[in-house]
């Protein structure tokens, strides 16, 4: 089946701005193709993002959980997620 998003929503890039601890200034992690809708270097899937953002507020994404319809989730799903080092100062 197709696969639709709404308005204004995009599948498979976003643009992140990070600021503070302990991200490297300055730098672009990774590109897009010259209409920015393909990931074509270095892609981050979300639960890498939420591992990097965990880490660098010194929790241990592991463990971190959260509760939803009666069940433990966390941010980085049920399969390893490893922060992205190489942004990090």
């Amino acid at each position: 089946t197709k696969q639709t998003y709404g308005r204004d929503h995009h599948p498979r890039c976003f643009t992140m701005w990070m600021a503070g601890a302990g991200i490297k200034p300055g730098i672009v992690y990774g590109d897009t193709d010259e209409f920015g809708y393909n990931v074509t270097e270095n892609p981050v899937h979300i639960h890498e993002l939420n591992a990097t953002i965990l880490h660098q507020l010194g929790i241990d994404a592991e463990k971190f959980m959260y509760q939803n319809q009666g069940l433990d989730q966390r941010l980085i799903g049920v399969e390893p997620a490893k922060p992205v080092r190489e942004i990090m100062i």
